[in-house]
């Protein structure tokens, strides 16, 4: 039921090629986050890449897979995301696992927690957490596959056939559906009722965030109009923060740790989450690259903070400016003009805020290996 219930509303909400791709946990520019990483999966015991690998060598999913191998030649998105479902060094797709396997071991064992189920743990964590964080990687990585809908309105030949594409779209329904119907299985086998309750909220968290997402990238079409900033937060939180809060909360919850436990670390999936957004976010702003720049989402957190600013009449009057003959923005000028105010440095501050938040609700729990990469991620996200 769950799973049929995203389908429908996750189909609706993501068939817009202006949401063909995510960044969520993506290379924050930093150029020890590797190492960060790699460092970190040290200390859960094992690379968190593979963690999924029980659910891509099922048969189903090998089904999946075969069909899926019709798209090669064509433009479909789906093939982006199949190619780095096990492991995609850029984008660090299992990276929600890792955290959560983190704050499983910085926590420890609870005093509610009986000396036989200790005995089940293995580096420090137990069995039902780390299934919980197998869990989370596939409810993302679902979300992920539905997100590659392609809209067949703006379809054009470059893209492929399109009876092609039209079956990558029923690929990408069925086989992200596949995925979260086998993630929400795994979900009740943890036989935890706050545990299914929180999940299955912050399922829902996302698929209202990318409603909204959606419909402020259909406003851009008039280029005026966006989120506030106070809406940016608030979408921010519900379509790429939500899952991973929600989840670090459950894992707590999981090992019997008290309330206080179970709101830290939710303080810290929801800030280091938030945190890494503005940082994808700024990516297009700070970073030096040759040529022009690449269109950028003017949803982003640096151009809501320029239009708060400068004000709407202004705001209007850039967008007139930089206005190219095909009725597009050139985004080389409109970049120059939201660099010459305080939209980015405004971006990069809340930014070092919600990095600064993570640390704090970190810094309860006791010290140990686990707690310092997770201070360590948490720092990653505000360098640039």
């Amino acid at each position: 039921m769950l799973a049929a219930k995203w389908s429908r509303l996750s189909y609706k909400a993501l068939s817009s090629r202006g949401l063909r791709t995510v960044g969520l946990f993506s290379s924050s520019g930093s150029s020890n986050w590797t190492k960060v990483v790699s460092d970190a999966e040290k200390i859960v015991g094992y690379p968190t890449s593979f963690m999924s690998l029980r659910c891509l060598l099922s048969d189903e999913f090998s089904n999946v897979a075969m069909h899926v191998r019709k798209l090669v030649g064509t433009q479909h998105p789906l093939l982006n995301t199949a190619r780095g479902f096990v492991y995609d060094s850029k984008n660090n797709l299992q990276m929600r696992a890792l955290i959560i396997l983190l704050i499983s071991k910085a926590a420890g064992p609870s005093h509610a927690a009986s000396d036989l189920l200790a005995q089940d743990m293995v580096s420090g964590i137990y069995p039902s957490q780390r299934n919980l964080a197998e869990i989370t990687e596939l409810i993302h990585t679902a979300f992920l596959v539905h997100r590659g809908i392609v809209n067949l309105k703006e379809w054009t030949d470059s893209d492929g056939p399109l009876k092609d594409m039209q079956f990558g779209n029923k690929m990408a329904v069925l086989s992200g559906d596949f995925l979260l119907a086998y993630a929400c299985t795994g979900l009740a086998q943890l036989d935890n009722t706050e545990v299914f309750e929180l999940i299955s909220s912050a399922i829902g968290d996302v698929v209202q965030g990318l409603y909204c997402e959606n419909y402020s990238n259909a406003e851009e079409s008039s280029l005026a109009e966006g989120p506030n900033i106070a809406t940016w937060e608030e979408q921010a939180f519900l379509s790429h923060g939500s899952l991973l809060a929600k989840s670090c909360q459950a894992a707590m919850e999981l090992a019997k740790h008290d309330k206080e436990a179970q709101r830290l670390a939710y303080q810290y999936g929801k800030h280091l989450s938030l945190g890494h957004k503005l940082n994808s976010d700024l990516q297009p702003f700070v970073k030096s690259s040759v040529g022009e720049p690449g269109p950028f989402s003017l949803s982003a957190a640096p151009v809501v903070f320029h239009r708060h600013f400068v004000g709407k009449e202004r705001w209007h009057q850039q967008l007139q400016q930089v206005q190219t003959k095909r009725n597009k923005p050139d985004y080389s000028k409109l970049l120059a003009a939201v660099k010459s105010e305080k939209g980015v440095s405004s971006a990069v501050d809340l930014c070092c805020y919600h990095g600064n938040k993570a640390l704090e609700a970190i810094q309860a729990f006791p010290s140990s290996e686990a707690r310092s990469a997770l201070e360590n991620i948490a720092s990653a996200i505000t360098k640039f």
